[in-house]
């Protein structure tokens, strides 16, 4: 398949936060993914509708229309990653989240696009009953994308198969989404997956880590519980995300890359 148009819809993840910043935006996975689908179709376009912080509801209400209205057939690749939100917040109800991403996959797959779905990292190395809840509750969402997957012809970027994502250096410092490293090694992996060109590598695992002392773990967590924890337990206590007042990158499809931005 040479796709002329990628459609990248969801939440952080899909609009590339941590990751270097490229355009005034942060790049992400997406964006280096359709760079290199830009060097296989003349006329390609892109859009990314993803907005940190937002719930599956959000990305269903604000972004599934949107997505759908741009989209020309089955070479258009319409990505769609949403849920992890739901699944971190004390009041996530499966039985709400999980017909709601399967119906939303659903009208995605009807439009004639290719669909793309991701299931998300159920093992990170914590230990803990929060990290056990965690990882029940990420299982039971990526059966649900599995089986909605299979329904509709997907393809499944399923991350629980390869053992480097599970390494944390590829987490930025807030321990919560990709560093430079991440978004470039699943930007690699969707691009194998969908049969572009890729750097073969991705999978090799790093070097092994340098040992720290314990006093430079305390310090380092110390900062990330000022820095990250704080601001997230006094956004959640007050009903706010990090999304909130804040637009897409790019809310139409464009002809990519934007060179004229370098």
């Amino acid at each position: 398949m040479i796709y002329k148009a990628f459609i990248a819809l969801g939440d952080s993840y899909t609009e590339g936060m941590s990751d270097e910043k490229k355009y005034g935006q942060y790049r992400g996975w997406a964006d280096r993914v359709a760079d290199v689908m830009a060097n296989h179709e003349s006329d390609f376009t892109y859009a990314n509708l993803a907005i940190r912080g937002k719930l599956v509801r959000q990305v269903v209400d604000g972004q599934i229309d949107a997505a759908i209205a741009q989209v020309t057939g089955p070479e258009t690749l319409v990505s769609f990653h949403a849920g992890a939100n739901d699944v971190i917040r004390p009041k996530y109800n499966s039985e709400i989240v999980l017909p709601l991403y399967s119906e939303a996959v659903r009208r995605l797959a009807a439009s004639g696009a290719t669909i793309l779905l991701f299931t998300v990292l159920e093992r990170t190395g914590n230990t803990g009953r929060a990290a056990k809840m965690w990882e029940e509750r990420f299982g039971e969402f990526n059966r649900n994308v599995r089986a909605v997957g299979t329904e509709v012809g997907a393809i499944i970027a399923d991350a629980n198969e390869e053992v480097a994502f599970s390494d944390r250096r590829f987490l930025a410092f807030d321990r919560l989404h990709l560093n430079s490293m991440g978004h470039d090694r699943v930007a690699q992996a969707v691009l194998e997956i969908i049969g572009l060109p890729f750097d073969a590598r991705w999978r090799e695992p790093l070097p092994p880590a340098k040992a720290e002392s314990k006093a430079l773990r305390a310090f380092v967590t110390m900062m990330w519980f000022i820095t990250f924890a704080l601001p997230w337990m006094w956004r959640r206590a007050r009903g706010k995300s990090s999304g909130d007042g804040r637009s897409c990158k790019y809310p139409i499809a464009i002809h990519w890359p934007l060179s004229h931005l370098d």
